[in-house]
């Protein structure tokens, strides 16, 4: 008694070592290409200005501006609420927490923009907009005062355009190292990539300029922007977009997708060109199931509707804005454009109130998960999977102030070490 029988097997060692051999090219391809999670802080937004408005205050500003805008359209938790259909026991913590927010972080990520936003330049402009550019955040990242992420979007990899982004791009660049270095948050973004070929070319010239600066090899990461239809599908019917992030060699980043680009690339009218278009459905799904596992993140698009003007009118903006990042949210983009500081409010205020109705379910869910055991939530048997979106929802919530870590601990019992561990995140 108490002994335990050796269970009888057919196959002998000698077959489970050639499945072995033969599957090991499969293995090192997959872990190459699907290494998960990078573990570090997605940036719930990207704030974009024009190259020749970015000043040394721009991110003080947009949340003074922001501040402005919550003070004079809804000025205490009910009237935020009820504008924007928030529930009643939300209303105070979200308020409460948008406005700390504001006053303390209004920017994740700034990119100062050489491209579409910044229009047509003589070269000496561009020169001048892309070396004051390097100054400016290099001093801001040094004082402490940088978004914690931060960057440019240079011009594209076109042939009308590709001289002059390169030059933009080495000027930015070489500013920031003769200043101290590069920053830990740096970010640059490719935009209207349409072929795998221009983003192999980027990555030549992040390479080249590590080689030429003496920084370690794959220092230098880039976000790709998908806005022309044959990013999300080529020529030969082949999904583009994968075969990019592939181009990258390890060093894409993110997916941006491009709203106004795209949809006028499909012939989609301008009275109907938003975030929630099919168009827009589609080419998102695509780019999901293309970055799925690569580690590469996603970020949604823009609205162009401002929230400006009487009440009214500032109203109408921020719930379509408070919308379309929700249903971004819900979608598994957890970042976005902003395009101006009345966009600042709804964009946490949606954030925000997205991860906190969630936080009571998720940790019981995932008490039960490591507790194996039932409880209120005994209609749900989760998996490894599901307990890796789940702590991947608590950390993501954490990493932008939604919720404390005080409070995840108190709800699960779980460290944020024990979160990313469960999230399949590398140790922070």
């Amino acid at each position: 008694m108490g002994q335990h029988k050796t269970a009888a097997t057919s196959l002998g060692q000698a077959v489970r070592d050639e499945l072995d051999a033969s599957l090991a090219a499969v293995d090192a391809d997959l872990a190459r290409r699907y290494p998960g999670d990078p573990g570090t802080r997605q940036p719930v937004h990207t704030v974009y200005v024009p190259a020749d408005a970015y000043t040394a205050d721009t991110a003080r500003t947009w949340g003074e501006r922001a501040l402005a805008a919550l003070d004079e359209h809804a000025p205490d938790a009910a009237s935020l609420a009820a504008v924007l259909g928030i529930p009643d026991d939300l209303a105070e913590p979200v308020h409460t927490r948008v406005r700390a927010k504001l006053e303390r972080e209004p920017v994740e990520d700034l990119r100062v923009d050489f491209e579409d936003g910044y229009g047509p330049r003589t070269g000496a402009e561009e020169d001048a907009d892309a070396a004051r550019a390097a100054e400016l955040t290099a001093a801001a990242c040094q004082d402490g005062t940088a978004p914690p992420y931060i960057g440019i979007r240079m011009k594209s990899m076109e042939a009308a355009v590709r001289d002059r982004g390169i030059r933009t791009l080495d000027i930015f660049l070489t500013g920031l190292m003769d200043a101290g270095g590069l920053p830990a948050g740096l970010v640059l973004t490719l935009p209207k990539a349409s072929r795998p070929e221009q983003v192999a070319a980027m990555a030549r010239l992040a390479e080249e300029f590590e080689r030429a600066r003496g920084l370690a090899p794959g220092r230098i990461g880039f976000e790709i922007q998908i806005e022309t239809t044959q990013a999300v599908l080529g020529a030969d019917g082949t999904a583009t977009v994968a075969r990019m992030i592939d181009a990258a060699g390890g060093r894409a980043t993110a997916l941006h997708y491009g709203t106004y680009d795209y949809s006028a690339a499909c012939g989609i009218g301008a009275a109907h060109q938003s975030l929630d278009h099919p168009a827009a459905d589609h080419a998102k799904a695509v780019m999901q199931a293309a970055a799925a596992g690569t580690g590469v993140r996603l970020s949604d698009g823009s609205t162009n509707v401002l929230p400006v003007g009487p009440a009214r009118r500032v109203h109408d903006a921020w719930r379509l804005h408070h919308r379309l990042v929700r249903r971004s949210l819900a979608r598994g983009y957890y970042q976005g454009w902003d395009m101006h500081p009345g966009h600042l409010p709804t964009r946490y205020a949606a954030v925000y109130a997205f991860y906190r109705e969630g936080l009571e379910r998720a940790a019981a869910r995932l008490v039960a998960y490591t507790h194996r055991a039932g409880g209120d939530i005994a209609d749900i048997t989760d998996e490894p999977a599901t307990a890796r979106a789940l702590s991947g929802h608590l950390l993501r919530g954490l990493d932008c102030g939604a919720v404390d870590a005080a409070e995840t601990a108190r709800l699960t019992g779980l460290t944020r070490a024990d979160l990313e561990a469960l999230a399949g995140r590398p140790r922070s």
